[in-house]
């Protein structure tokens, strides 16, 4: 530890302005951030705890910062102030394929266009989008089943990829590529039986707890979100921004990663810097005066690799 740094109120405002780029939402004085319990850690990690939530970061996915800072801090045999935790070990995170992965999907899903029916999925499939998301809002059983059919039937020949967000019993009986679940879904959803159908699976994050707890299930790909402001449906999150972002990326770079979250055309370079093979896109495409367009302008930007 440096020699500056003796108290956990040093610690964490050293962190809170060497760390500036991944504050999200509200910066807080560090008079707010200090809790009861805090007395009970080292002096480092209720440090980094307090530097977390002066970043915004809310305290599950605070914890699991410093519990990774301790790991790095006892792996390297030294604490440092400027070495945000990005080593999977550190996080308990295990790189390697684990014996319970779902099927693969390939690393470079490219554009994913997360689109509301099927009529919509075919539009987009057949004008070359290669990953494509059924979001299909209804508690309508026969008009749920009706649209999952037909958008199973309507990427036929079209090489794109199909995800059914929510719907997963119907994706398993009518034959889907895969199934998109949020992290609520997965409250509800019979992960095990998804798995043994065979069936790819992506999951939704929104940082560091819903992360790790995504990788314990071994998903086929993880979607980090929201990255910038949308105003699509309302977050508990405040968005990520560009230096979580790059985090994650960073962190879970083993898994095939889908960035999300009010990104535009101007915006697609930084995001596919941060490392991640795919780009997911709603108003972009379904709010365009032409989609088709939309569609070859946004894909430019995404070519696939070969996997």
């Amino acid at each position: 530890m440096s020699h500056s740094l003796h108290t956990p109120q040093d610690i964490a405002q050293a962190l809170a302005t060497q760390h500036a780029a991944m504050q999200a939402g509200d910066a807080l004085p560090y008079t707010q951030v200090v809790h009861a319990d805090d007395t009970l850690l080292s002096t480092e990690m209720a440090g980094v705890l307090q530097g977390c939530r002066m970043l915004g970061f809310l305290e599950h996915d605070a914890q699991c910062v410093a519990r990774a800072w301790h790991a790095q801090t006892l792996r390297t045999g030294q604490f440092s102030v400027n070495d945000w935790p990005c080593t999977p070990q550190d996080f308990g995170v295990s790189p390697s394929p684990q014996a319970n992965a779902f099927p693969a999907c390939p690393h470079h899903l490219g554009l994913y266009a997360v689109l509301p029916d099927a009529a919509w999925v075919a539009r987009m499939a057949h004008a070359g989008v290669p990953t494509v998301q059924l979001r299909f809002k209804s508690t309508d059983e026969v008009a749920i089943r009706q649209e999952v059919r037909a958008a199973v039937q309507a990427i036929q020949g079209t090489g794109a990829l199909l995800f059914i967000n929510d719907h997963w019993q119907v994706a398993i009986e009518e034959g889907a590529y895969g199934v998109h679940l949020g992290q609520e879904d997965m409250d509800e959803a019979q992960i095990e039986t998804i798995r043994a159908a065979g069936l790819r699976l992506g999951l939704s994050t929104h940082g560091y707890a819903e992360m790790l707890r995504a990788d314990a299930v071994s998903p086929s790909y993880i979607a980090l979100g929201a990255v910038f402001p949308t105003t699509l449906k309302r977050m508990q999150t405040a968005p990520q921004g560009i230096g979580r972002l790059y985090a994650y990326a960073k962190l879970m770079h083993h898994y095939p990663l889908v960035a999300i979250g009010g990104i535009d055309e101007g915006r697609i370079p930084v995001v596919m810097r941060s490392g991640v093979g795919s780009i997911a896109v709603v108003r972009a495409i379904t709010g365009a005066t032409d989609p088709e367009a939309a569609a070859q302008t946004l894909s430019r930007w995404l070519t696939p690799q070969q996997d």
